[in-house]
Formats: structure tokens, C-alpha cells, sequence
């Protein structure tokens, strides 16, 4: 029997529209506000796409966003607000945020809808003390029987908990620092020709194993930046889409969730042997393949969450982009190089050398990529994916086209 339950979100919206305010080191945002930052995003979003403010009937977030969106909707002089839902999680909702929005759209529920995430560090740090005590690299977040189950064996934060699935998958297939070097180099050799990324400066396997270790294999540049800015995407129809002002790029298929028994993934440390080392995104991926009509061959481009070097491998095997244990020699083979690899990966500097956005800048790198306007442009890209987490579920995933199928 054929699946018909993909068809039914299948390129019936469109990105139409992507912005962001610039990207801060952490802290120099001030003195502007969070709402702030997200009101700046979402009108360089609707300028894009050709839209005012009076165009938004909906809101389709991950996380909250970092704000309130009421607030924000009233700030915007939004007049009316039909749809409004959030994604929960701990890193994976990008990607899920504009499979929500275009579920919104199609139901009926919006026309046009934004999503945006804000960060901004001060005054709300996620990492910096654990129970009371200053801990670099620990959550700023009360206790719980989780936390306190595994606090006391050193994991408070998330270089920690990762660095474990990471030298677990080191244990079982051989893979070595050096691919976790390949996917740092090779990330921040993209983020050079960029000009919103924070790290432009060029980085050698020499620099890679002079940085200081942070969490074993962890080293400095083997984890995210923490930065403040925002970015914020517009879906609205296909339909309407084609009438405005950039070329539509197609929502194909979205896809969020995962496993249950991968669960709380790094708060817990409880999945079965053949989950522990991946990402958590094998049902996802799955998903979104059957959604899309597509295969991996079929990707031309893929932004990967990189929070963390090891985890754009496992990613990488998830997707089936290399098989099961072997994307440490994919990687070293040149294979998510911008140019001359099999499948570019994060051709924007990712979050590693980029920005930090919680995965929203990937969104907007699939767009222009798509749109034919990146800085390191992938040629003649039709297809893109773009994933969020790994991370407690849910994690997530989209996949986007230049063209609509029929069109």
C-alpha cells in the first residue's frame, strides 16, 4: 500500500522569509532586550519575504523562544494571532518549529507564520553553577533525582554528558580525535568567508591539539559557541508563496520526536547498547525519509546540529550518509568538505563557528542555499536537510527543496 500520510504536508508551504539581528559574543548584546533581538529578527524576516507585520496570524516556536510571544505580538502590532505552539526539548527543536508552522498552515489554523529563537546570556546563563556552587561548564538549573544521579560522577553539563556517547562510539568503532578535528576544521574553514560568524579566523590540526581539554575528548574547539543574537523564519503557503518577493523554498517533510527509549539521552545514561553511541535520530530520519519521498542520496547539502564535534558523526550515520561506526574514516576522507565532499555539511560555520542560535542558523543556511545565494554555495543544490539535537527528546528534522514535486 502506498504511504500517503507523507503527502499531506509534502511542499505545501514554503520558507519565504529568514532574518536575524547580528550575532554577539556572549553578553554584548546589551543594552538591547530579548524581545528586542526577536522583534529585530522577525522584521528582517518579513522585510525578506516581502510581508508586514500585520501579514502574521501565527507563531510556531521551539522552547518559547526565549521570550514571550504574546508580548512580542503585541509589540509587532500583530492584530490578530489564530496559532500559536512550541516544541519542547533541550536542543532539537529548529528543524520542528517550521515543520509545526507549516502543520498550522495546512490545517488552516495561520496563513503566515514566524518562527524565532533569541538568546541572550545575561541574566539567564545556562551554564555556571550547579547546586548552589560556581562549576564552569555546569547547568544553572535546580537539582533533580537526574541531576543528582549523575552530578556526582562529574556529568553537569553538556560537554560532559556528550563526551560520554563520544568516547563510547571511540570504544566501539575506532573513531579518534583526529575526525573530530576534520569536522572543527572543516566547519570553521566555511564560517571564514562569512561575514556574520564569530569565529573567521583560520584553525590548523595544530591548533585543534594545542587547545585546551575541556572534557575528555572534548577539547576547546570541539564545543558550540555561547553567543547572544536571534534569527526568525516566515511559512506561509505554497501557494501564497509563489507571489512574493524570493524564490519559495518548499517545507518537503518535518519529522520530530524519536525513541522512547533513548528518552532523556544524556540526563539519564540508560539507552540500550545499539542506541548509546548515535545521536538519537535514527527514527526521525527514518521518518523523514518516508515523509519526503527522498533517500540520503538525494541530499545535497545538510546542516547538522554540531553543539558538539562527535555528534555531527553520529548524525552522519543516522542519516545514512556513511554506514553504522565508520563516519570517522568518512570524515577523513574529505566527505563533508564544502568543496570536493560527498555531502557538504554545515556550509555556514555551523554552530561551532557561526553563531549559536539553537540550531536556527542552519534553517536559514538551507534557505539560501536553496535560494542559490549562500556564501559558500553549494552547486546546484535542490535538496537540503537540516537537523536538531541530538538532545532529550524530541529531537528533529526538515528537509527542504528548491522546487515543489510537479512544479
Amino acid at each position: 500500500m502506498p504511504d500517503e500520510s507523507g503527502r499531506l504536508l509534502r511542499d505545501r508551504t514554503a520558507i519565504v522569509g529568514v532574518g536575524a539581528t547580528p550575532f554577539y559574543r556572549r553578553g554584548a548584546s546589551a543594552p538591547q532586550s530579548t524581545l528586542e533581538l526577536a522583534g529585530k529578527a522577525v522584521l528582517a524576516a518579513l522585510a525578506d519575504a516581502g510581508l508586514r507585520p500585520d501579514d502574521v496570524d501565527g507563531f510556531a516556536l521551539y522552547s518559547g523562544g526565549g521570550f514571550d510571544p504574546a508580548l512580542l505580538a503585541q509589540t509587532l502590532g500583530i492584530p490578530n494571532v489564530r496559532f500559536m505552539a512550541t516544541l519542547t526539548g533541550g536542543g532539537g527543536g529548529a528543524p520542528g518549529a517550521v515543520g509545526l508552522a507549516a502543520a498550522g498552515i495546512v490545517s488552516g489554523h495561520a496563513d503566515v507564520v514566524v518562527s524565532v529563537m533569541a538568546m541572550q546570556q545575561p541574566g539567564a546563563a545556562r551554564f555556571g553553577s550547579v547546586f548552589g556552587r560556581k562549576e564552569p561548564g555546569a547547568y544553572a538549573a535546580r537539582p533533580t533525582p537526574e541531576s543528582d544521579f549523575i552530578a556526582h560522577a562529574g556529568l553537569m553539563g553538556p560537554g560532559q554528558m556528550f563526551a560520554i556517547l563520544t568516547q563510547r562510539h571511540m570504544y566501539q568503532y575506532g573513531t579518534t580525535r583526529r575526525h573530530l578535528a576534520e569536522v572543527a576544521i572543516s566547519t570553521r574553514e566555511n564560517a571564514r568567508n562569512r561575514p556574520s560568524a564569530l569565529m573567521r579566523s583560520p584553525l590548523t590540526e595544530e591548533d585543534y591539539f594545542a587547545a585546551r581539554m575541556i572534557s575528555e575528548p572534548f577539547c576547546l574547539f570541539d564545543y558550540c559557541l555561547e553567543c547572544d543574537g536571534a534569527v526568525a523564519v516566515v511559512t506561509t503557503s505554497a501557494e501564497r508563496a509563489r507571489d512574493l518577493r524570493q524564490p519559495p523554498v518548499y517545507v518537503t517533510a518535518s519529522a520530530q520526536g524519536g525513541a522512547g527509549d533513548w528518552g532523556q539521552a544524556i540526563m539519564w545514561m540508560g539507552m540500550p547498547d545499539d542506541t548509546f553511541a548515535s545521536s538519537g535520530h535514527r527514527p526521525v530520519a527514518k521518518d523523514l525519509y518516508r515523509r519526503a519521498g527522498l533517500g540520503p542520496a538525494d541530499v545535497d547539502v545538510a546542516l547538522l546540529y554540531d553543539h558538539f564535534t562527535g555528534m555531527v558523526l553520529m548524525q552522519l550515520e543516522d542519516y545514512g550518509f556513511c554506514p553504522i561506526g565508520e563516519s570517522g574514516p568518512f570524515v577523513a576522507d574529505g566527505n563533508i568538505r564544502y568543496l570536493g565532499g560527498s555531502i557538504p555539511v554545515n556550509t555556514h560555520g555551523g554552530n561551532l563557528s557561526d553563531a549559536y542560535i539553537i540550531g536556527f542558523t542552519h534553517v536559514v543556511e538551507a534557505v539560501e542555499q536553496l535560494r542559490g545565494s549562500a556564501v559558500n554555495q553549494v552547486a546546484n543544490a535542490e535538496v537540503a536537510l537540516v537537523t536538531g539535537g541530538p538532545a532529550p527528546l524530541p529531537v528533529s528534522g526538515l528537509i527542504l527543496k528548491r522546487e515543489a514535486t510537479g512544479a
